[in-house]
């Protein structure tokens, strides 16, 4: 039933537009605004120009930060992460209404630390080691440069009787496998080519399991301002 969501989803765009169509921006003192954002990526500013009454070109800068600690497979860890993002977009109004279907890129490389120390024995590439012949665990999670991004949304920046504007976004960032680099140290097997050989292991099965994050979901509400 998912494969269907997107489809549907365009269809009753198109089908409510005729219905819902509302005045095009008049002048070129009607075309531009700013704005501000937040949502999954962060918080951040956007410009925009209307090119017609129904194509918007839209450019976003904006920024994440995020820390956890926990445990996990026996370790206790510490994950910081952050991001920083530009965004080229088309937003394309069906009918001149606000609602809108969104295609572009987000153009930025995600910062994720990882760090963690076994408080047990645990397997590292399907061996057991003690936390001795461990140490520490030093890492990262890498993305792509750039995610292609679409998405659905209402923005009434350049429909409504007014300058201020309201903007809802809902959709997905597709940025590719994230890759994972660790790294041990401070262990007595530290520096030992079979425990490498394990931690290569390891490594792959976590690029497993992070797989799934390739396709970042993306919420978004903003306020704009036409000028």
């Amino acid at each position: 039933m998912r494969r269907h969501f997107w489809p549907s989803v365009l269809v009753a765009l198109v089908t409510a537009a005729p219905a819902m169509s509302q005045t095009a921006p008049s002048s070129d003192g009607d075309r531009r605004a700013v704005g501000v954002i937040a949502g999954s990526r962060g918080a951040g500013i956007e410009v925009q120009y209307a090119w017609s009454n129904q194509l918007v070109l839209r450019g976003t800068v904006d920024a994440l930060s995020a820390e956890a600690t926990g445990r996990y497979r026996g370790f206790n860890y510490r994950v910081a992460g952050q991001g920083r993002s530009v965004g080229v977009f088309a937003d394309w109004h069906p009918g001149g209404t606000a609602w809108l279907v969104s295609g572009g890129v987000f153009l930025g490389e995600p910062e994720v630390d990882l760090s963690g120390r076994p408080v047990r024995a645990v397997r590292v590439g399907g061996a057991l080691f003690t936390p001795a012949q461990i140490g520490e665990v030093n890492g990262g999670i890498e993305a792509n440069v750039a995610s292609p991004f679409l998405g659905v949304g209402y923005d009434d920046t350049f429909t409504a009787d007014r300058r201020w504007g309201a903007r809802v976004m809902l959709g997905a960032a597709f940025s590719g496998t994230p890759r994972v680099h660790l790294a041990s140290r401070g262990g007595t097997l530290s520096n030992s080519r079979a425990f490498q050989t394990r931690l290569a292991a390891e490594i792959d099965d976590l690029e497993d399991e992070v797989e799934p994050y390739s396709i970042y979901p993306v919420a978004q509400i903003g306020l704009t301002f036409r000028f």
